[in-house]
């Protein structure tokens, strides 16, 4: 099951996607105090007594990664991941890019929501799965969950960033594709992408992604057959 908690400043589909027994990993926290939701996701860990092991991001734009300190607060222990291409837009010397992003958008005011962002704990790799690119943080978890994580792909899909990412589960037909595809429509390519890129990973999600597998997009709506958007 994929819960859908729309966090932060722009409405983003926060996930908290469920493996098995009462372990869950998060998707794009963005959830902050600016925006006055800041306990929405740990409030709902909390009510349903599911416990998080991972924080995965599908690219390191401002609205996606909001959530970051404040769940690591709550969760200090579970590591945080994204791809390399993207990992300097969260940890201490991030502000920078993240100031010249907002800049450019008109909204400077929410920098002091992610001025103070941890640093990747791990990194996503294209076609390992989520259990390959956890190294040691899967240690202690059960073999019902390792083999939980491993269903989960990472398909490496630049274009709205650098190091945007999907995450694709083959056997239950999911996708999360953060901003890269939406219903009808893909991500902006003009703060840190390539439209370039972006026409490359669209076919190769066309090639890889079962048309059948339902997508939950960074934003708006979700459970949309892949094959939906590509007519």
């Amino acid at each position: 099951m994929v819960k859908i908690l729309r966090t932060g400043p722009l409405g983003v589909n926060s996930l908290v996607v469920e493996l098995c027994e009462n372990k869950v990993f998060i998707v794009d926290p963005a959830c902050c105090e600016y925006c006055g939701d800041k306990t929405v996701i740990s409030d709902y860990l909390k009510e349903t007594k599911k416990e998080p092991v991972a924080l995965v991001l599908t690219h390191g734009h401002f609205d996606h990664v909001a959530g970051l300190p404040v769940l690591k607060e709550f969760y200090p222990d579970i590591p945080v991941l994204i791809h390399n291409a993207d990992s300097q837009m969260i940890g201490k010397n991030s502000s920078k890019i993240q100031k010249e992003e907002l800049d450019a958008i008109g909204f400077s005011d929410f920098l002091s929501a992610v001025n103070a962002l941890p640093s990747a704990d791990c990194f996503l790799e294209d076609k390992k799965t989520l259990f390959d690119c956890m190294d040691h943080f899967s240690a202690g978890l059960s073999e019902k969950v390792k083999s939980s994580l491993k269903n989960w792909k990472i398909l490496h899909t630049p274009g709205h960033t650098m190091g945007s990412v999907c995450l694709y589960n083959e056997s239950e037909k999911l996708l999360l594709s953060g901003d890269t595809v939406f219903y009808g429509s893909y991500g902006r390519t003009d703060l840190g992408g390539s439209e370039v890129l972006m026409m490359q990973s669209l076919k190769k999600l066309k090639q890889d992604v079962d048309g059948k597998t339902l997508v939950y997009p960074g934003h708006d709506y979700c459970g949309f057959k892949m094959g939906e958007f590509f007519f």
